[in-house]
C-alpha cells in the first residue's frame, strides 16, 4: 500500500487534481513516504467557498428531518470494514498518523457513532419558544426561533482527525449548513477518502474537501462569504485562527489543548480495573490525546499503588511500527514532538526528579522514527514543563498531596480547562471536588476520550477554548437565533389608556 495513495480536492460535486502534489511521511520510518494529498492554491480554496456558498441556499432551505434522512444515507460505509484489521481507511490512517491500527479504525467509528446521535436532534434543531405580551409593560408577541450561518470551515488535527469531525461536521450539516473540511496538513490521506466518499453522497457543495499548504488556506477564515470557523489544534493555532477571523468577523468554535487533572482522593479505588483504565487516559495514541490525563495529582497515601501500578503496565509496553499487531505503542507524529518531549523528559532527571522510564526504542527502518520511550516523573516541582505544559507524548507527573483543597488549588492552577477526573469511591466527594475543577467536563473513577459521553457538550475553558461541541448545544454552535415580533393591539391599547 506504502506510497500509493493519492487523495484529491473535492469541490461542488466533483473530484479535482491539482498541479502540485504534498508527499505525506511516515513518522515511523524515516525517509518513507505514505502517500500524496493534492495541493491547493488560493484559487482552488475559493472555489471551494463559492460552491459551498451556491449549495447553501437549498440545503438550507430543506426540513432539518429531510437533511437527516439524506446524512442518514450518506453515513453509511464509514468505517469501510466491520473489521479493524482489513480497513483499508484504518490502515492509511495508521502509517500517515503513527497511531496503532486499531485506532485507525476506531477514528472512523467515532465518526459513525458521533453523526448518528447527532441526527438524534433533527426534530429540535427549528425549535421555537415564544415570548407572550406583558400587560402594561411588553405590547409584542415574539416567536424566538434559529437560523442557520451559511458556510462553514471545519480544521481538524493530526491526532483523531476522523473522529473530531463527528464533534463539528454533522451538528454543522443538520444545522443546514454548508462545509468545507480542511484534513490535517501532515495527515490528510484517510481523512480526505473518508469525507470524500460522504460528500460524494449529499448534493454537489453541500461538503467540499481541500488539503494543501497553510499559506493557501486564509480563504477557509477570511473570505466574508465564511460565517464561521470551527478549529481543533494547538493553543499557538486556535490564537491565530482568532486573529484571522478577527478581520472578517468570522465566528468561532476552538476546541484547543488541555492539561487535564486526575484527583486521587485517600479512598480512590486502585484495582486492575481502575488502573487499566487510568493507563489508557494517559498513554492511548502514545499521548497525543487533547484530553488525556496529563498531571496526576495522588494523595500521599496512595502514591506507590499509583506508580507501582502504571509501572507494570508500562513494562509491556512493546514500541513499534503502528501496522504491527504486536506494537502497543506507536511513534509520536511529528519530529519536533519528539524533540519536546525528549526535552521535558531531560529536564525533570536534571531537575532531581525521579524519572522512571520504559520500552525499548526500536531499530532497523524504524531507527529514527519519532518513537520516545514512555515515562512517569515521581513528585517533579510544580515548575517544570512537564507539569506546566501540555507533553502530547507519553510522559506523566505524579504529583502527592495532603487536602482535598491542595488538589483543587493545583489541579485548577493551569492555563487549561479542559477536562479533569476525580477518582473516589465516595460519589459525594466526587461531586464536591468535580464541581469545583475549572474545565469543561469530569468524569468520575475514569478519564479520556474512550468514554467520553458522546451525547453532552464538550469544550474547554480558559485557553482550552471557546464554544462547545455535540449534543444540542454542538447543533446551537452552527445557529444564530432569530426573533420574530409582533405588535398586540389589544395590549398595546390598554396601555394608551
Amino acid at each position: 500500500m506504502s506510497n500509493s495513495v493519492k487523495t484529491a480536492l473535492y469541490i461542488g460535486g466533483k473530484e479535482r487534481q491539482t498541479a502540485e502534489q504534498m508527499a505525506i511521511a511516515d513518522p515511523a520510518k524515516p525517509g518513507v513516504v505514505v502517500g500524496h494529498a493534492a495541493s491547493a492554491t488560493t484559487q482552488d480554496v475559493s472555489d471551494a467557498v463559492a460552491a459551498a456558498k451556491a449549495a447553501y441556499p437549498a440545503w438550507s432551505a430543506l426540513t432539518p428531518q429531510q437533511r437527516a434522512e439524506m446524512m442518514k444515507a450518506a453515513i453509511v460505509g464509514v468505517p469501510d470494514s466491520p473489521n479493524p484489521f482489513a480497513s483499508e481507511d484504518g490502515a492509511i490512517l495508521s502509517q500517515e498518523n503513527g497511531k496503532v491500527r486499531l485506532e485507525g479504525w476506531v477514528d472512523a467509528l467515532v465518526l459513525q457513532i458521533r453523526w448518528n446521535l447527532a441526527l438524534m436532534h433533527a426534530d429540535e434543531v427549528n425549535a421555537t419558544k415564544v415570548l407572550e405580551p406583558v400587560p402594561g409593560h411588553i405590547p409584542t408577541r415574539t416567536t424566538v426561533g434559529y437560523q442557520s450561518l451559511g458556510v462553514v470551515s471545519i480544521i481538524v488535527p493530526f491526532n483523531w482527525p476522523i473522529a473530531i469531525l463527528g464533534a463539528a461536521l454533522p451538528h454543522a450539516l443538520l444545522a443546514g449548513n454548508t462545509v468545507i473540511v480542511k484534513p490535517p496538513l501532515t495527515a490528510p490521506l484517510s481523512t480526505a477518502r473518508v469525507v470524500q466518499r460522504i460528500a460524494e453522497k449529499l448534493p454537489p457543495g453541500v461538503l467540499n474537501v481541500v488539503t494543501g499548504p497553510d499559506a493557501n488556506m486564509g480563504a477557509l477564515i477570511r473570505n466574508t462569504d465564511v460565517a464561521k470557523v470551527c478549529f481543533t489544534g494547538s493553543v499557538g493555532g486556535g490564537k491565530k485562527m482568532m486573529e484571522l477571523a478577527s478581520a472578517s468577523l468570522t465566528r468561532v468554535t476552538l476546541e484547543l489543548g488541555g492539561n487535564d487533572a486526575a484527583i486521587f482522593l485517600q479512598d480512590a479505588i486502585l484495582d486492575d480495573a481502575h488502573l487499566d483504565r487510568l493507563f489508557a487516559a494517559i498513554y492511548d495514541t502514545t499521548g497525543q490525546i487533547c484530553m488525556n490525563a496529563k498531571r496526576l495529582f495522588v494523595h500521599a497515601s496512595r502514591m506507590d499503588e499509583v506508580v507501582k501500578g502504571l509501572s507494570a503496565r508500562l513494562e509491556k509496553t512493546k514500541l513499534g511500527y503502528g501496522m504491527d499487531p504486536s506494537t502497543t505503542m506507536g511513534p509520536l507524529h511529528a519530529p519536533a514532538q519528539k524533540k519536546f518531549v525528549d526535552e521535558l523528559i531531560a529536564e525533570a532527571k536534571a531537575s532531581g526528579a525521579q524519572v522512571l522510564e520504559f520500552g525499548e526504542l526500536p531499530g532497523g527502518d524504524l531507527a529514527g522514527g519519532n518513537f520516545v520511550r514512555p515515562a512517569i516523573v515521581v513528585n517533579p516541582a510544580l515548575t517544570l514543563r512537564v507539569v506546566t505544559e501540555e507533553q502530547f507524548g507519553p510522559v506523566i507527573p505524579v504529583i502527592p498531596f495532603e487536602t482535598e483543597q491542595d488538589a483543587i488549588r493545583m489541579a485548577n492552577d493551569s492555563w487549561a480547562g479542559l477536562a479533569g477526573s476525580v477518582w473516589t469511591a465516595d460519589p459525594v466527594a466526587a461531586n464536591r471536588v468535580g464541581g469545583q475543577l475549572a474545565c469543561g467536563y469530569v468524569w468520575v473513577n475514569d478519564h479520556g476520550a474512550n468514554r467520553l459521553d458522546l451525547r453532552a457538550p464538550f469544550g474547554g475553558m480558559k485557553q482550552s477554548g471557546i464554544g462547545r461541541e455535540q449534543g444540542i448545544e454542538g447543533i446551537r454552535a452552527f445557529q444564530d437565533t432569530r426573533s420574530i415580533s409582533h405588535l398586540d393591539a389589544a395590549v398595546l391599547a390598554s396601555m394608551h389608556h
